[in-house]
């Protein structure tokens, strides 16, 4: 049976809780939205986002658990062998899939170098690690479309972090710490945005967008803020710039010559 839609206001509201939790890994209330959608997606409520899902290094990965229940819920079953902290062992089945048995022992996960430094999970939780690595390769094996094209969390920690790339972006190099110092000033300055961007992009306002702009009185770093806010519309930057420009070239002309 299909879960209700829930509005994408309560969405964004919910996805904002999660991130200022600090709960489950996820960081920012975009990484929240984009999992709940994942969720949605598969017929899920969004909010089983932070129940199945950990964020791992900016990565999204499935927990083991979660892995398992799904691989279940499509029909797969699983039977244990061993299960010490230096053994874990199963068999996986499914219809589709046929059965395999997979097993992760401390000696394997040495030799990949998983088990990393004295005090790391691996050495605090060997059973549990190896359970995941085994749940994790079992289904991927026996039944991948049960994993949703995601890796375990223990899987994730071992991937290479995510590179960052240094955008140069001289206007927000310029403002600095402003936009962190002045948070009221910044909220005010997106409403602004967003009504300039309304006015160029859907009315077709360009200039009165300017004019509003100008209006406003505000001084360099203000600007700058504002300009730093409308980056990602190129189009009503454009305008703005363009509208600046008539309005120079107006005052030129009408200053006389001495």
């Amino acid at each position: 049976m299909a879960n209700a839609l829930v509005p994408f206001e309560q969405q964004q509201a919910i996805a904002a809780a999660i991130a200022k939790s600090g709960m489950f890994g996820i960081k920012t209330a975009e990484q929240a939205l984009v999992l709940m959608a994942l969720c949605e997606a598969e017929n899920l409520h969004p909010v089983t986002a932070v129940r199945d899902f950990h964020i791992i290094a900016g990565r999204p990965a499935l927990k083991a658990d979660a892995m398992l229940a799904r691989f279940q819920s499509a029909g797969g079953s699983v039977k244990w062998g061993a299960m010490t902290d230096e053994k874990v062992s199963a068999i996986f089945t499914h219809p589709q899939g046929g059965s395999v048995e997979i097993d992760w022992d401390m000696r394997r996960a040495k030799a990949a170098q998983l088990t990393g430094k004295e005090g790391s999970m691996w050495a605090k939780y060997p059973r549990q690690m190896l359970r995941a690595r085994v749940i994790s390769e079992g289904v991927r094996t026996c039944f991948p479309g049960a994993t949703g094209g995601f890796y375990v969390p223990e899987e994730v920690q071992q991937f290479e972090p995510i590179r960052q790339e240094n955008v140069i972006n001289p206007v927000k190099n310029a403002l600095g710490d402003w936009s962190v110092e002045h948070p009221e000033e910044m909220e005010s300055l997106r409403e602004l945005a967003a009504e300039l961007v309304d006015l160029v992009e859907t009315q077709n306002e360009p200039r009165i967008a300017y004019l509003k702009a100008e209006d406003q009185n505000l001084d360099s770093d203000q600007k700058l803020a504002l300009w730093s806010i409308l980056a990602p519309n190129s189009k009503t930057r454009s305008a703005l710039k363009r509208e600046r420009i008539k309005n120079m070239e107006a005052i030129e002309a009408e200053t006389p010559v001495e």
